[in-house]
């Protein structure tokens, strides 16, 4: 590694240059494989509140990662220093590390054979530099159309722009180097509403790879102040079992409970309620879970995962069959298979949707809770007993009867999954897993 007192060029090129000599550094000082990934992000956070400028946040970071492989020892070290002094150092540092840990057989890179060889442009990166006084308009415009929505909206949280544009580079021994730059921008806003002693809070947001793609800023803050004024007056409920409405936002939190269940790591442990799963019936037979890694300018796509491995297009549940474990190469040699490029998580889920709109789907569940809100962390991945606090609508007659609140809903995800009634077609894209609602058709609701 060449001595200089600058840092590399925080351009892709330099970057990689930068991450090979990171590679050749470590088997100069004798580790068998090495792998390596550096980043560089900037970004914005903007928040008006009551119609003044709140916060104003520049940030700017920097770091790469580095592990190496003794045989079957393993060290890792970090750095954000980015000069060749620092860089020597944190090599060092991981080699040193590595002489002190165990022998691990599952340790070191994924195969050199499934590396990924093809890198399209996946239309990941729309850069915004807008001026000041531009993003003070949005988030302004934002928050004034949440204010004046209704005389019940009394107080405001703000209303957020943020614009974050990263440069990621991975490389590794067995010759792969591949990085992308990528932007996600965001408009988000949160107010309060209030009749007599009740008061509610509730939000809107919209995020977009292209800022250009994002809601308008009188939208997202109509949306919140919709929300809100929808939850005053909310009422308890009595304790019952009555079939349940996620909402999309919401039900992409349903969806990541089974694909915890299925990861490498919770198979090899042990430690998931859907041990030995692959290749059973978890769901109705009209669900399916496909993933789609390719898909241009969406918010989770990437053609490689975090080891280099290959990204392709899965049915990850197939006429309600679980297919696959999600595995690295290290739960995957745990479980003595092959890795199936999910290092890093799964890439655009997309959940197939099926005839129904939000207003159909209550009709269809005739009298039920739509939950909009869920509170706490009551789930157990090994058991799969489900409790979370929950709010949102009471329905009676295919209609919204009234706002409800500080209600519980459980089961055990196991039954929860087979209850799977209906998935709306109310798509939300605003994240990893693109799915519409979903109506369940029982569980236990808590309440007085």
């Amino acid at each position: 590694m060449a001595d200089a007192n600058d840092t590399p060029a925080m351009t892709q090129a330099g970057l990689e240059r930068l991450v090979q000599e990171v590679l050749a550094e470590a088997r100069a000082q004798g580790a068998s494989q090495a792998e390596a990934g550096v980043s560089v992000e900037s970004g914005l956070n903007l928040t008006v509140r009551l119609g003044e400028v709140e916060t104003v946040e520049h940030q700017r970071d920097r770091g790469l990662g580095l592990t190496v492989y003794f045989g079957n020892r393993k060290g890792s070290a970090s750095t954000a220093d980015l000069s060749p002094a620092a860089l020597r150092e944190s090599v060092r540092a991981a080699c040193s590390i590595a002489t002190y840990t165990a022998e691990d057989d599952c340790a070191g890179l994924a195969d050199a054979a499934l590396m990924a060889k093809d890198l399209p442009d996946l239309d990941l990166d729309h850069p915004w530099e807008p001026e000041p006084d531009t993003v003070i308009d949005i988030a302004t415009r934002c928050e004034e159309a949440a204010r004046a929505f209704d005389a019940r909206i009394e107080n405001s949280e703000g209303a957020t722009v943020t614009s974050h544009r990263g440069l990621r580079v991975y490389a590794n021994s067995h010759g792969f180097v591949g990085g992308y730059p990528s932007t996600s921008h965001s408009l988000t806003c949160s107010v309060i509403g209030k009749t007599g002693e009740n008061m509610q809070r509730d939000y809107w947001y919209s995020v977009a790879r292209d800022v250009r793609a994002l809601e308008t800023p009188e939208t997202v803050g109509r949306k919140a102040a919709e929300r809100t004024v929808a939850r005053l007056g909310a009422r308890r409920l009595t304790t019952r079992k009555a079939p349940v409405l996620y909402v999309p936002e919401l039900a992409r939190g349903f969806w990541g409970h089974f694909l915890g269940a299925m990861r490498g790591g919770a198979q090899y442990r042990r430690a998931s309620f859907l041990q030995d799963a692959e290749g059973t019936q978890v769901f109705p037979d009209f669900v399916q879970l496909s993933e789609r890694p390719l898909l241009k300018g969406a918010l989770a796509s990437a053609a490689f995962d975090s080891e280099g491995v290959a990204t392709t297009d899965k049915e990850i549940v197939d006429k309600g069959i679980a297919t696959t474990y999600l595995l690295d190469s290290y739960s995957a040699r745990k479980l003595k298979r092959q890795t199936t490029g999910h290092a890093g998580g799964v890439r655009n889920l997309i959940v197939r949707s099926g005839e129904l709109d939000y207003d159909a789907l209550l009709k269809k569940m005739g009298t039920g809770l739509v939950v909009t809100e869920l509170l706490g962390q009551g789930v157990n991945g090994v058991t799969g007993d489900y409790s979370r606090g929950a709010s949102g609508f009471w329905v009676e007659r295919g209609e919204i009867a009234y706002p409800v609140e500080e209600v519980t809903i459980a089961g055990n995800l196991k039954d929860i999954f087979k209850g799977v009634a209906a998935i709306g077609k109310d798509v939300d894209l605003r994240g990893a897993i693109r799915t519409g609602s979903v109506l369940i058709d029982e569980m236990t609701i808590a309440g007085e």
